[in-house]
Formats: C-alpha cells, structure tokens, sequence
C-alpha cells in the first residue's frame, strides 16, 4: 500500500475528472497524498535543498549535538535500560514568517526561502479551490474560511527541521505521533532519506520520498469546515542511524480569531445537526486546547475546545 502520487498537471487537460477524482480520494480516504508536476520550478527547488543544508551546517548542526536532546539520550543509553526517550523529538526546527526575524548567515537562504513561500501559498490556495469543487462548495469557500473573510488574514508559516543521525533510533522518536491543527500542508521532503510514516486503517504506512514532489495532508480545521469528510491523518518521523532528513513543512492555518465551524451545505447533506460532533469555536480556543492535547487522541480536543 502506498500513498496515492498525482500529476498535478493534469488538472489543465483531458484527464481533470479523472484527477479531481484522484484528489477527492486522496482526501477522503487518505488524508495525504503526493503531488508531481505541480507548477513550482525544479529549479527553485533545488536552490531549496541548497540553502537548507547550508543553513543547517552553518547554523544549526553544533546548537544540536550540544542539545539537552542529545544529552538525555546519551545518558539513557548508557543506563543499558529499556526505557525509552519519552516527551521529546529529535528534531532540529525552526519556523520561518515572512515578518519574522531570519536567519543571517547562509548566503541566499532568505531570498531563496521568501520566493519558495510565495510559490507554496499559491500552490494551497489552489488546491483549497479544487477541494470547493469536489465538495460542491462555492469557489473559495475554504480560503475565506481560513483567512476568517475576503482578506489576505490567513497564518502561512513555513518550518525548516532536520532529523540528524540518530545513534540510538529505538530510544527516541524523530517526532511523535500527532495530528495538523490547523489547515492544509505542504511538506517538502527529503530525496532519499525516509522515515515519515502515516497511520492508514491501523497500520503505519511509509510516505515514500520521492524527489521534487510535495506532500499534501489535511489539518483538524479542515476536518471541521468539511464536517468528517476530509479527515486529518495521524504521522509521525522514525529516527535512524544515518542520513540527515530535511522536511519543509508549510502550513496554511487559519488566524487565531478566526471562527471556525462546518460548511452548512455539508452539514445538511450528512443530514445531522451542524455541532454533533464539531462544534463552532474561535480558532485560538483550539490551539490552546492543542498546546496541551498535540499527542493524545483526537476528537477529545473537539470536545473540550469551547464551542461559539
């Protein structure tokens, strides 16, 4: 079983029905799936990969060997006991925000980074209009939703992480299993080295590097605009002992004031009550619910987030 890879191209030519049918069950039946051939140049990509390991190198890889990470799991090593690394990841992270303080020691890394963004909002926003459609929502409806109205309000942060060489994989998760919170992601992984798996009616599920592709997964909210149908999907990182994996993930959410509740119009046709089982709450309600619950099961969060 693998995760679903689609030619985006597609979707401009005689093969569209076939590939919003593709998306419709990517989205439905997976919660992820891989997109090729999706209009962001090769070659700017390939400048990505560049600057993130620069980066990495030059600013990133000393703070990570002398972390507490990699002290605490030295000393459980050492201990020779069956306990594993519980509560961390081993992952070095940071998030990027076009208004944010940047990185300034790796040539082009910002320039490089700020067009890579631009690139991928587009790209969701796209992808937000073909998920209108298969669910017979107004065009834009899911993009007005995240960006709480007609203006540009949405969060689109974008985090660089890397998964070093692990010398000890069995004690520590690269990062643990969670949920998205928020909308629609857009991860750019590594070429060659793996290790992100989604969990797929109980079984966990490798998702396949594949170079210069962009994996797509549904966050919680758009499990709630779309009333169940689009649910957000369980994945975690395995660590292993060589190769250092590079994951770009970009995340459209919505802003924090942001209210957020079913499309009526799939409510109705589910023929249930709009707040059965997502209610309608203030976004910043549900991260702060999030912040606490990332790793626990699910819909406990949709219960206990106030409802509006």
């Amino acid at each position: 079983m693998a995760v679903p890879v689609i030619d985006f191209s597609k979707l401009n030519g005689e093969e569209r029905a076939k590939t919003m049918a593709q998306i419709a069950n990517g989205c439905e039946e997976w919660g992820f799936f891989q997109l090729i051939n999706h209009g962001i140049p090769e070659e700017l990509l390939e400048r990505v990969k560049k600057v993130s390991s620069e980066f990495y190198k030059l600013e990133r890889e000393e703070n990570f060997k002398n972390s507490t990470t990699v002290k605490l799991l030295n000393d459980i090593a050492e201990k020779k006991s069956s306990e594993k690394l519980e509560n961390v990841d081993w992952e070095d992270v940071i998030t990027l925000l076009d208004n944010n303080e940047w990185p300034e020691n790796t040539p082009c890394f910002r320039e490089t980074m700020l067009e890579y963004r631009s690139e991928l909002k587009k790209l969701a926003e796209n992808i937000m209009e073909v998920m209108d459609e298969n669910l017979g929502l107004p065009k834009g409806y899911i993009k007005k939703a995240l960006n709480d109205g007609d203006e540009d309000n949405a969060f689109f942060g974008t985090k660089v992480s890397h998964y070093p060489p692990c010398p000890y994989p069995e004690l520590v998760n690269g990062l643990r299993a969670h949920t998205d919170a928020g909308g629609v992601i857009l991860l750019f992984q590594d070429d060659k080295v793996g290790g992100l798996q989604m969990l797929k009616d109980g079984e966990w599920i490798d998702v396949q590097p594949l170079p210069n592709a962009i994996v797509i997964n549904t966050g919680d909210q758009i499990e709630v605009l779309t009333n169940g149908r689009y649910k957000s999907c369980w994945h975690r990182v395995l660590t292993s002992t060589d190769g250092n994996r590079r994951s770009i993930a970009s995340f459209y959410n919505p802003p924090l004031k942001a209210t957020i509740s079913p499309a009526p119009q799939l409510a109705e046709k589910e023929n249930q009550q709009v707040d059965d089982t997502y209610p309608k709450f203030v976004f910043g309600d549900y991260m702060s619910v999030y912040a606490e619950q990332k790793f626990l099961p699910k819909e406990p969060r949709f219960k206990a987030v106030k409802a509006i």
